[in-house]
């Protein structure tokens, strides 16, 4: 169970932090690495959509791109 290597990390709370922090940087790149990439998969997944020229697709994209251009 690594008790004492647990009791031992208490024992020093700015060790601790510093483990803590650098895992937190960690999860913070990967959260960023992760929705840039998902992101530019579902604009590469809309320019395809607007390429197949489909009617309902193109009006609600064409919506989105109006409410972007009027700050709503």
């Amino acid at each position: 169970m690594k008790l004492a290597e647990y009791v031992q990390l208490l024992d020093k709370p700015w060790r601790l932090m510093y483990i803590n922090f650098i895992a937190g940087l960690g999860r913070g790149v990967g959260i960023a690495v992760g929705f840039t990439i998902l992101g530019a998969l579902v604009l590469y997944l809309l320019k395809y959509l607007v390429m197949l020229n489909l009617p309902w697709i193109g009006g609600f994209i064409a919506e989105i791109v109006r409410m972007v251009q009027l700050k709503i």
